[in-house]
């Protein structure tokens, strides 16, 4: 048996290898992506809700401060952990979680709002 013989196929082997790689890889960036983009969608619902949590607060919009939070994080898909008033009339802030996608787990969001100083 020559040389040649005993590295037929080797060049397949190869290839194959190098498909495999770049298909975790890909898989690995996907799930990194998912989970990068969760993570911001969960900081902008938790902005969202203590922007209109602040409001309520303040009295510029009617209702509790609280359930404001909560209705505008049930709207965006999430759900509200915490909401605190840190400031009375002032400052609120709340903590939202939103489902990750590909079973990562929750994105949790933290946000501050209010008057300005």
């Amino acid at each position: 048996m020559s040389r040649r013989d005993r590295e037929r196929g080797a060049g397949t082997i190869l290839a194959l290898g190098l498909v495999l790689v770049v298909l975790v890889v890909c898989g690995a960036a996907v799930l990194v992506s998912q989970g990068l983009a969760a993570a911001a969608r969960s900081a902008r619902v938790a902005d969202l809700a203590a922007l209109a949590a602040a409001d309520a607060e303040r009295g510029l919009v009617p209702g509790g401060t609280c359930p404001r939070a909560i209705a505008v994080a049930r709207l965006n898909g999430a759900a509200l952990v915490s909401c605190e008033v840190e400031s009375p009339g002032r400052i609120v802030r709340v903590i939202v979680t939103i489902p990750a996608p590909a079973g990562l787990g929750v994105a949790e969001g933290r946000a501050r709002a209010g008057s300005p100083p």
